[in-house]
C-alpha cells in the first residue's frame, strides 16, 4: 500500500520536483522533452497542415460521415497530446526559472550579510538545471 500511496503523490508533485530524487529526469519528463522537440520542428508543422488538409478534403468531398469523424478525431488527439506536452514543458521550464532567482536571491543576500553558506552552491547547481529536468 506505501507504494501505491507514493505512486499517487507523485501525480499531485510538480513535474520537475519528480526527477529531483536521483537529480536526473525520469522516463516521462526525457519522453516529453524528445516529444517537445519534435513537435517543434519543421516535420511535425508539415504533419499537421497535412491533417488539417485530409479534414478539408474530406469535408470538400463530402465523404462518409465515418471519415470525418477519424479526421476530427484525430486532429483532437493531436491537440489533447500537444497540450499535455506544452504544459509539461512549461512547468519544467518555469520551475527552474524560479529555483534560479532563488539562488541568485541568496547568493546577494549571503554576499550582503557576508557569512558564506550554500548560496553559491545552490547557485551553481541552478546553472543550466532545466537540461537536468
Amino acid at each position: 500500500m506505501a507504494r501505491g500511496g507514493q505512486a499517487f503523490a507523485m501525480v499531485f508533485r510538480h513535474p520537475a520536483e519528480k526527477g529531483e530524487e536521483g537529480g536526473r529526469a525520469g522516463r516521462f519528463e526525457r519522453l516529453a522533452e524528445l516529444a517537445s522537440n519534435f513537435t517543434s520542428s519543421a516535420v511535425f508543422s508539415a504533419l499537421c497542415v497535412a491533417l488539417v488538409g485530409c479534414l478539408v478534403v474530406v469535408h470538400v468531398l463530402g465523404l462518409p460521415m465515418e471519415w470525418q469523424h477519424l479526421a476530427g478525431d484525430s486532429i483532437g488527439a493531436v491537440s489533447l497530446l500537444m497540450l499535455a506536452l506544452l504544459k509539461n514543458s512549461e512547468r519544467r521550464a518555469e520551475h527552474a526559472i524560479q529555483r534560479k532567482l532563488d539562488a541568485i536571491a541568496a547568493a546577494l543576500l549571503e554576499e550582503r550579510e557576508g557569512k558564506e553558506s550554500r548560496a553559491h552552491e545552490d547557485l551553481e547547481s541552478a546553472i543550466r538545471m532545466e537540461e537536468r529536468l
